[in-house]
């Protein structure tokens, strides 16, 4: 199973997208103590250590107590990287996963998240790898409507200095409500957005032709169940074998929305990892959706809030059955690279482990 541990509300930056507010009601640093963590987690055969915030790394000791006494299959880190060349090269080296948030160039990305922020953390991210870590790095992409999805994936993809492996992308949308929402006008947008996400899949079928997949996380996800025709439940596997931790020792389905009655199934203290299992899942309109088995859901505090109502909350589906047709398209061509052997099939089995990224735009 997968567990965020939340190893600080606090954050380093000032996002457009949170604007760095802690949540009132929990403690800034976890109130638990390690050995109680430690023996709720020991209880799961094959756990995911996932450290995330806040900006977990402002609690750094915290971070290496977890990894010297809770063995786990993998660690991972979603950090916002400003802090990545503090991280000692022997826990460095032990992460299978480092997701670090950028949302393209510079100019978009510090339009967000403050002036100097990507250089910062691309001198950073070059410091990591001539330290040696080169296990999967993961460009975390935010997409608002300063955002040209094409144009923004492909500088993260192929900018040999970030050297990202993989780029993720999740869109800014379903958060607040509509009194209070970023967008000025999403349902425009999103056609822009779709017209984008047809221009990458082109792209991303002209690369395999020269035997080359990018790592482009939401294909890769989606596109596997295509290829393969098998089925998914809901991909970041909230509420069925994904939780978190928070500072107070509460368990939730998903590190974002901790205060929702639906989120809490249980504490540290008490629960059994096991017994957790398949605790929270979608519900309508979803499952009798004709994407269902490729999308599971999309996001399960979207499907259960719906902060925009379901007429936005549709809306956003739009583009997600939009994706998904696109790769559908493109099934025939990928099989005929396969069988001529330019690229491999395993190349789609992507990610091997919930290395927390949603899938799922």
């Amino acid at each position: 199973m997968n567990w965020f541990i939340i190893t600080s509300n606090a954050c380093n930056l000032c996002c457009s997208y949170c604007l760095n507010e802690p949540h009132p009601l929990l403690p800034v640093q976890p109130s638990w103590d390690l050995e109680t963590l430690k023996n709720f987690i020991e209880k799961d055969d094959n756990p995911t250590l996932a450290f995330y915030g806040g900006e977990p790394l402002l609690n750094f000791s915290l971070i290496k107590d977890v990894m010297d006494e809770i063995k786990a299959e993998n660690y991972t880190l979603q950090t916002n990287g400003l802090l990545l060349n503090k991280i000692p090269k022997e826990y460095l080296l032990k992460f299978s996963a480092i997701l670090v948030s950028l949302d393209g160039g510079r100019e978009i990305t510090d339009s967000h998240r403050g002036k100097g922020t990507y250089e910062k953390v691309s001198r950073n991210i070059q410091e990591i790898r001539n330290n040696g870590y080169n296990a999967d790095l993961i460009a975390r992409m935010t997409i608002t409507e300063k955002s040209d999805i094409y144009r923004d994936v492909i500088h993260l993809l192929n900018n040999e200095k970030l050297g990202f492996d993989n780029v993720h992308f999740q869109l800014d949308c379903q958060w607040d409500d509509l009194d209070h929402t970023r967008w000025n006008n999403f349902k425009e947008w999103i056609e822009n957005y779709n017209n984008g996400i047809s221009n990458l899949v082109t792209y991303w079928t002209d690369e395999m032709e020269n035997g080359i997949v990018k790592g482009i996380v939401p294909f890769l996800g989606v596109f596997n169940h295509i290829l393969n025709d098998t089925i998914t439940d809901l991909p970041c596997e909230a509420g069925l074998r994904s939780f978190a931790v928070r500072t107070d020792g509460v368990l939730t389905v998903c590190p974002l929305p901790p205060e929702y009655e639906f989120s809490v199934v249980g504490d540290i203290k008490t629960s059994i990892p096991l017994k957790l299992e398949n605790s929270v899942k979608v519900e309508k309109p979803c499952p009798s959706c004709e994407i269902y088995h490729l999308c599971g859901g999309r996001c399960l505090f979207a499907n259960k809030t719906k902060l925009w109502g379901e007429e936005g909350f549709n809306l956003v589906c739009t583009s997600i059955k939009h994706l998904v047709n696109q790769l559908k398209m493109i099934k025939p061509k990928v099989e005929k690279l396969i069988y001529n052997k330019t690229i491999h099939k395993d190349s789609f089995n992507y990610p091997k482990f919930n290395n927390t990224t949603e899938i799922i735009p």
